[in-house]
């Protein structure tokens, strides 16, 4: 049975065949046919579900010119979106190869053509078709944003930089001095990774600083290399710095510092700064509590009684045990039973998503910096409770 797109192919066909009726009757007839049998040979190939076919009659049919380029423009486009690039690829290839079209429409035609190409997952075809396309022409922008996102796929954050700052010179966005930022870290994690951070790392992070729109990841990084080096109260410092900027990152810094004052026996220097902190933004109470949660931090009094406050606090764990009840009993039950109640959370939490897009709704265990599905960069948030919803709907079911 014919499908939707067929149907659609079929429609662009007639629309054709009328055009060329139309063009015959009214125009100079020796150049344009009237409607005959072929128009209906191709329409033939398309309900009979024979697209080559039917794409190859077309081709030989209707020559490219001023009156038909469109439409070919429309069918490339149509096969593209349906998934069938190589039919797309074959059409744009057919009019790049006409002598007659403007340069105009000839740079479209490369313009779509690369577009396959990178639809394709040819990466070198369309980088080398785009970067073609950088050279003054109408799609300039464009070609330089695909650029961007080929040197994303393959992880070349050189030419990713070098890239976004010609963009950025004729199409200012602050959006690229973020992405840059994010490239930098990029290549400084690298950097890291082959224990280059003496030198390599350092400069590519100084770098990071001068920029105006730059992201807290950098931060995150110069603590890193400071606990390399075992500088550990210069990155205390810088984890603690992120604390105070009371946001999102507040689930990564926290184990982080947290650990380093454990690893020094100085919890109760941290417990000191925790209550700074907590008189300052009272409201990031709950957001402690979780990451101490999920990430297991224990033996600081601080962080013991934001998980005490976020338990009794919590009304979707009240579905489940009696929280005032715990809190009623002596000292030692109440401690057993805040202790066990902690680690079903943590069990609960570690099988459900963390992080979540803002953009796309992307979930995910850990924090990515860049999205895999929208490839947005610094678009995901922790969540800052554990979700009970799978457990209500079981409990629900099991009392139907």
């Amino acid at each position: 049975m014919p499908t939707e797109s067929t149907f659609m192919l079929a429609a662009i066909f007639v629309a054709i065949a009328a055009t060329g009726w139309l063009l015959g009757y009214f125009g100079e007839r020796d150049e344009q046919p009237p409607l005959n049998v072929d128009y209906l040979k191709g329409l033939n190939f398309l309900l009979n579900e024979q697209t080559d076919q039917a794409v190859e009659h077309f081709l030989k049919m209707v020559r490219v010119d001023s009156t038909t380029i469109e439409t070919h423009f429309a069918l490339g486009t149509l096969f593209r979106k349906k998934g069938e690039v190589n039919r797309a690829i074959r059409i744009h290839q057919n009019i790049i190869a006409r002598p007659d079209i403007s340069d105009i429409q000839r740079n479209q035609a490369f313009y779509s053509l690369a577009k396959d190409y990178l639809h394709a997952g040819l990466l070198d075809r369309a980088e080398i078709l785009f970067t073609r396309l950088t050279d003054e022409s109408e799609y300039k922008a464009e070609s330089y944003t695909n650029l961007i996102s080929i040197y994303e796929q393959e992880k070349d954050w050189k030419k990713a930089i070098e890239t976004a700052t010609k963009l950025n010179k004729f199409a200012s966005d602050a959006s690229l001095e973020h992405r840059v930022s994010h490239y930098i870290c990029e290549l400084a994690q690298e950097a890291i990774s082959q224990e280059k951070y003496d030198t390599a790392a350092d400069s590519l992070l100084k770098s990071v600083k001068e920029k105006s729109k730059k992201t807290l990841r950098l931060n995150l990084i110069f603590a890193e290399i400071c606990v390399l080096r075992e500088d550990y109260s210069a990155a205390s410092e810088i984890y603690y710095d992120i604390l105070l900027e009371n946001n999102y990152l507040v689930t990564e810094s926290l184990p982080l510092l947290f650990d380093i004052y454990l690893r020094q026996n100085r919890l109760t220097e941290l417990d000191k700064k925790l209550s700074s902190l907590l008189k300052k933004f009272p409201k990031i109470e709950s957001i402690i509590a979780y990451t101490a949660i999920i990430n297991d931090l224990t033996k600081s009094k601080v962080i013991d009684h934001c998980i005490e406050n976020y338990i009794k606090s919590d009304t979707a764990l009240s579905e489940f045990i009696n929280v005032n009840e715990v809190y009623e009993t002596n000292l030692n039950l109440k401690v057993n039973s805040i202790n066990k109640i902690r680690q079903g959370l943590l069990a609960l939490a570690s099988s459900n998503p963390r992080y979540q897009c803002g953009e796309c709704g992307f979930s995910s265990l850990k924090l990515l910096w860049q999205c895999p599905s929208c490839k947005d960069w610094e678009t995901q948030r922790p969540f800052l409770s554990v979700k009970f919803d799978s457990l209500l709907q079981r409990k629900l079911i099991d009392n139907s």
